[in-house]
């Protein structure tokens, strides 16, 4: 498969400016796009058809074309707070290349004719932080970043700020919370002024896309979706880890090549195509054949989001999935609204009344239903990333949900029936 961001990933010293320059024509692109008009640069991105990597899969120049025109001040923003469940692709590229992101701002900033930025890094990600503000002190003192006013702003750990609005209020040192949209960011974002937000991974490709031309780019990939793609493989796999591929490569390709597939004698019962917030898909060859891209993965009524496939295998009962699932969005809610607030939480409850026995099949209809109650309905999209993978496994392993009811019924009968026998045997008398 074609390598544009994994190019020389792992070259020695690729992180230093020195190398960066020498071997991989550093900043090269920079210069070029600031030696162009600013809707020249924004057009070569609009070309390339590249959609957002973080999730939403929105295309970045149309995005980008929404910043107004004028000399107030316009920020980027780089979304760096990397948290669902399963992701861990730009943790490796800014660990191993973070002069490609930084050049990467600097011509998205140009594009829009941005004069701040910041790239809003998760806390826990200490090293890459690290590597990160060594990189741009190397850039400002060689002077090759122009008058771009950047900084690195590290976050203090929260899933939620990894939504581009809750990440804004952290940004400002505020708690990070969902503001209502509209307006959005691209209108009125940090500090009240306009502000483009993307992913890591979509900011790294603006180099590549200026040095091949974004109708060149564009080929690379299907129609509608666009390049290249960092995804992130992960569970039940013999070899997981990061690989690029090419947008539309068989999904089967993906897990089973590229990830090794379950172990001997394992089979797929489930995965998730796009990080813990995306609704599962069964392990059977309809959906394992299906192109991995973003139209694709709609259709099949699941999400490619961030491009983490998380593979679970027969060995693993679709209720500790569900549960865990359901606990940690539970636990990253803000809190602010109500369906969110309370819908993860009685989730949760009720997928603990099916482990514990005291559940009935009308419980799952009940879950489906606040389920659907949350979708839509919330700030924000995380009671949506913990409704619709939940939703997705009571459809998909109805059947699994049921007999586990009844199993753990059995168990919790038979644990009662044994704490009353010993209850009703006669003392030893001596």
């Amino acid at each position: 498969m074609k390598q544009l961001l994994y190019d020389g990933i792992d070259e020695p010293g690729l992180n230093t400016l020195k190398v960066y320059r020498e071997q991989r024509g550093g900043y090269e692109m920079l210069q070029r796009a600031l030696g162009m008009e600013a809707a020249d640069v924004l057009a070569e991105l609009q070309a390339s058809g590249i959609r957002g990597r973080g999730g939403a899969g929105f295309a970045m120049g149309t995005k980008a074309s929404f910043i107004p025109k004028g000399d107030m001040d316009k920020y980027v923003v780089c979304n760096a707070d990397e948290s669902e469940p399963g992701t861990f692709k730009d943790r490796e590229l800014m660990q191993k290349n973070p002069h490609l992101l930084i050049e990467g701002i600097c011509i998205a900033a140009h594009a829009i004719s941005a004069n701040k930025a910041f790239i809003f890094i998760r806390g826990e990600y200490d090293l890459q932080a690290t590597i990160l503000e060594e990189a741009l002190a190397e850039a400002k003192a060689a002077n090759v970043i122009g008058d771009l006013d950047l900084w690195v702003h590290r976050g203090a750990g929260a899933y939620i700020c990894g939504e581009e609005t809750a990440l804004l209020d952290a940004l400002e040192g505020k708690r990070g919370n969902p503001r209502l949209k509209p307006p959005f960011p691209a209108v009125q974002g940090l500090y009240q002024g306009p502000t483009l937000i993307n992913n890591v991974e979509t900011l790294m490709n603006a180099p590549l896309i200026l040095r091949m031309g974004g109708d060149e780019y564009a080929k690379i990939g299907t129609e509608r979706s666009t390049g290249t793609k960092i995804v992130s493989v992960s569970g039940n796999v013999l070899r997981p880890g990061n690989y690029e591929i090419e947008l539309g490569a068989p999904s089967r390709e993906i897990i089973y090549d590229l990830a090794g597939g379950p172990g001997e004698g394992r089979s797929i019962k489930f995965w998730f195509p796009g990080g813990s917030s995306a609704p599962v898909l069964p392990g059977t060859d309809e959906f394992l054949d299906l192109p991995y891209d973003f139209d694709s993965m709609a259709k099949a009524g699941s999400m490619l989001g961030s491009g983490a496939i998380i593979v679970v295998d027969d060995t693993v009962p679709v209720v500790d999935v569900a549960l865990k699932t359901a606990k940690f969005y539970r636990h990253e809610s803000c809190g602010k609204c109500t369906p969110c607030r309370e819908g993860t939480n009685w989730t949760v409850k009720m997928l603990e009344r099916i482990d514990d026995g005291t559940a009935t099949p009308m419980d799952l209809d009940i879950m489906a239903s606040v389920c659907d109650q949350i979708m839509g309905n919330c700030l924000c999209v995380l009671g949506d990333a913990m409704a619709m993978p939940i939703a997705s496994m009571i459809k998909h392993f109805r059947a699994e949900f049921e007999e586990h009811i009844e199993a753990a019924r059995e168990r919790a009968e038979a644990a009662l029936t044994a704490e009353s026998s010993d209850r009703d045997e006669p003392a030893l008398t001596v």
